[in-house]
C-alpha cells in the first residue's frame, strides 16, 4: 500500500480541484489524482473545462469579438481604425499561454493547500482504495478513508460524422483551427456549437449550423431565444433548424455532409465540420466491477441529493453525475461533498443553477421559463426590460438584448430570470441570488441599482413585473 488518506479525489477539473482544495482547508488529508496530458507532455490539472474547454474558448471568443468591435464598430464611437487584421495563430497561441498559466496555477494552489497531487488513471477498486497508474504503466493502490469522484465528460461522437483529423473535429479540434476555414459547418445548435460557430464567423467563415431539433434554445424562455436566434442570424450565422444529420463523406480537403429537414433530404459542402452533439460522462473503467457503485443506463453514477453513491465514503460529482455539465455546478458539489466529509452539514441548491452562452451579445438564465412555469400550473407574471431603453446600453454601444424577470402571480416569488445582452453572464448573478434567497420581484424592485449601469435592466425587468418600469412604457394590464 503506498498511503493512506483521509480523502482521494479522482479528476482534477473544476469539481475534483475544488473538492480537493476544500478537503485539504478543513483538515483532512487529501490527494488528488489526474492523467490529462497537456500540449507540453506534462500533466495538466483543470480537467476539460481549462485545458480545452470554458477558458480556451472564452479567449477565442474575447479575441474574435474585439476584432470585429475594432472592425465595424469603433466608427459609430468616433475611433479610426483602418486594415485591422486578425493574426490566427497569434490568438491561438495566446489561448494556450493563459491555459498554462491557469493549470500551472491550480498545481501551485495544491502545493499551497497540502494536497497531495498524484500523476495517472485512478479507478476505485475498493470501498476505500484507489488504484493508480502512472504514465509508465506501474499500479499503485492507496487507502482512502473517502473517496471522490469527478472524471467529468468527453464529447459525443455521432456515426454519420466519424472524427476525421483536421476536417471533422469535436469542440476540442475547433480550438485549434490556425486559420478560419471558407465554409465551416456546426453540428449542433447548443451552447457549444454556438460559441465555436460565433468565433470563427466572426473571423470570416461562411458558418452553418445544422440542429436536429425543431426549436432553437428550448431551455431558454422563450422570447429570449427568439431574440438570440435573430441576432446571431443578423451575425451570418445560418441556423437550420428541423436538420438531422444522416451522413458525411471526406473528398479531398472538403466534407460534404447530409441532412433531413422538411424538404426532404439536402446535402451541403463544408472545408471543415465541427460536431457539437452534447456531452457523455466519463465514467468507464473508473470504479471496479462489483463494487457496487451504480451507473444509469447512460453511464451517469447514480447519486443522491448530496452526492453519495450507493457505496458508503465514496462520492461522484460533476459530469460524471445528473445535473447540467457545468463547471460552476461541479465546483460547488465539490464543495458540498467536502464539508460533507468533514462533518458539516451542507446542501446544494439545485433550482438555482445559472446557465451562459458567451455568444454576443451573451444569453444567461437561471431558474425557470415563462412557458416551464405555466406547464406546470403555477400562475406567473412577467416583466421585460430592452436594452435599447438603457442609457448605458446606448454608451456602450451594446443596445441590442432585454431581461425578463418570471415570478409566481400569487406569492411574487422569482421563479426565474432569462437575459440576452452585454455582460448577461454577469448579470445574470442577480437571479440567482435572488432565488437562492427566496426573493420576491419587489425585492428586486426596491433594491438601489447603481446608475449607470446595464444592471439597470434587471431592476426595471422587476419593477415591469406589476407594470412600475420607470424607463419604458409599461404594458396595460387586461
Amino acid at each position: 500500500m503506498a498511503d493512506k488518506f483521509d480523502v482521494i479525489v479522482i479528476g482534477a477539473g473544476p469539481g475534483g480541484y475544488v473538492a480537493a482544495i476544500r478537503a485539504a482547508q478543513m483538515g483532512l488529508k487529501t490527494a488528488c489524482v489526474e492523467k490529462w496530458i497537456g500540449k507540453d507532455g506534462k500533466v495538466a490539472h483543470g480537467g476539460t473545462c481549462l485545458n480545452v474547454g470554458c477558458i480556451p474558448s472564452k479567449a477565442l471568443l474575447e479575441a474574435s469579438h474585439k476584432f470585429v468591435e475594432a472592425k465595424h464598430d469603433f466608427d459609430d464611437m468616433g475611433i479610426q481604425a483602418s486594415d485591422v487584421q486578425m493574426d490566427v495563430k497569434k490568438m491561438v497561441a495566446r489561448k494556450d499561454k493563459i491555459v498554462k498559466n491557469l493549470t500551472g496555477g491550480i498545481s501551485g494552489l495544491f502545493k499551497a493547500n497540502g494536497v497531495t497531487a498524484i500523476e495517472g488513471t485512478g479507478k476505485v477498486v475498493a470501498k476505500d482504495q484507489v488504484e493508480v497508474t502512472d504514465l509508465d504503466g506501474k499500479a499503485s493502490t492507496y487507502q482512502a478513508s473517502n473517496i471522490v469522484i469527478a472524471a467529468g465528460s468527453v464529447p459525443v461522437e455521432i456515426p454519420p460524422t466519424p472524427m476525421t483529423d483536421d476536417l471533422i473535429v469535436d469542440s476540442t479540434g475547433a480550438l485549434e483551427f490556425q486559420e478560419a476555414p471558407k465554409r465551416l459547418g456546426v453540428i449542433g445548435a447548443g451552447v457549444i456549437g454556438l460559441e465555436l460557430g460565433s468565433v470563427w464567423n466572426r473571423l470570416g467563415s461562411e458558418v452553418t449550423v445544422l440542429e436536429a431539433l425543431d426549436s432553437f434554445l428550448p431551455m431558454v424562455d422563450t422570447a429570449i431565444a427568439k431574440e438570440t436566434q435573430k441576432l446571431l442570424k443578423k451575425q451570418g450565422l445560418d441556423i437550420k433548424l428541423n436538420a438531422r444529420v444522416t451522413g458525411s463523406e471526406v473528398k479531398g480537403k472538403e466534407v460534404v455532409v447530409k441532412y433531413e429537414d422538411s424538404e426532404g433530404e439536402q446535402t451541403v459542402t463544408f472545408d471543415k465540420l465541427i460536431v457539437c452533439v452534447g456531452r457523455r460522462p466519463y465514467t468507464k473503467g473508473v470504479v471496479a466491477d462489483g463494487l457496487g457503485v451504480e451507473l444509469d443506463q447512460r453511464g451517469f453514477i447514480h447519486v443522491d441529493d448530496q452526492c453519495r453513491t450507493s457505496v458508503p465514503g465514496v462520492y461522484a460529482i460533476g459530469d460524471c453525475v445528473r445535473g447540467p455539465m457545468l463547471a460552476h455546478k461541479a465546483s460547488e458539489e465539490g464543495v458540498m461533498v467536502a464539508d460533507i466529509i468533514a462533518g458539516h452539514k451542507a446542501q446544494m441548491n439545485y433550482d438555482a443553477i445559472p446557465s451562459v452562452i458567451y455568444t454576443y451579445p451573451e444569453v444567461a438564465w437561471v431558474g425557470m421559463t415563462e412557458q416551464d412555469a405555466k406547464a406546470a400550473g403555477i400562475k406567473v407574471k412577467t416583466g421585460s426590460f430592452p436594452f435599447a431603453a438603457s442609457g448605458r446600453a446606448m454608451a456602450n454601444n451594446a443596445t441590442e438584448g432585454q431581461a425578463k424577470v418570471i415570478a409566481d402571480a400569487e406569492t411574487d416569488r422569482v421563479l426565474g430570470m432569462h437575459i440576452v445582452g452585454q455582460h448577461a453572464g454577469e448579470m445574470i448573478a442577480q437571479g440567482v441570488i435572488a432565488m437562492e434567497f427566496g426573493s420576491s420581484a419587489e425585492d428586486l424592485a426596491l433594491t438601489c441599482y447603481a446608475h449607470p449601469t446595464m444592471s439597470e435592466a434587471v431592476h426595471e425587468a422587476a419593477l415591469a413585473v406589476d407594470g412600475h418600469a420607470i424607463h419604458m412604457a409599461n404594458r396595460k394590464k387586461r
